[in-house]
């Protein structure tokens, strides 16, 4: 009997990699049969391409706030310490 899967889009990052962490156990133990490991091996294959995508897609949100953050800050150096009053 084929196994049900859950939407893989609409599960969290933590559910599918939970998911696909407990198809790479099942795999590794070697008791399923041809067919069941087919299947898990291919949902697997599906889960860590969707992991890996929004990975990809959480780092470049965060490349693109880093490249914000640094534009902002610039090379303005009227906000820079003044050294003025240190004793020499």
């Amino acid at each position: 009997m084929a196994e049900e899967y859950r939407n893989i889009d609409e599960m969290s990052f933590k559910e599918a990699s939970i998911e696909l962490e407990q198809i790479v156990r099942s795999l590794e133990a070697g008791d399923l049969e041809l067919e069941e490991s087919l299947s898990k091996y291919t949902r697997g294959v599906e889960l860590l391409k969707s992991l890996r995508e929004r990975l990809a897609n959480a780092e470049q949100k965060v490349q693109v706030l880093l490249d914000a953050t640094d534009a902002s800050v610039g090379t303005d150096t009227t906000a820079a310490p003044a050294t003025a009053f240190i004793d020499e």
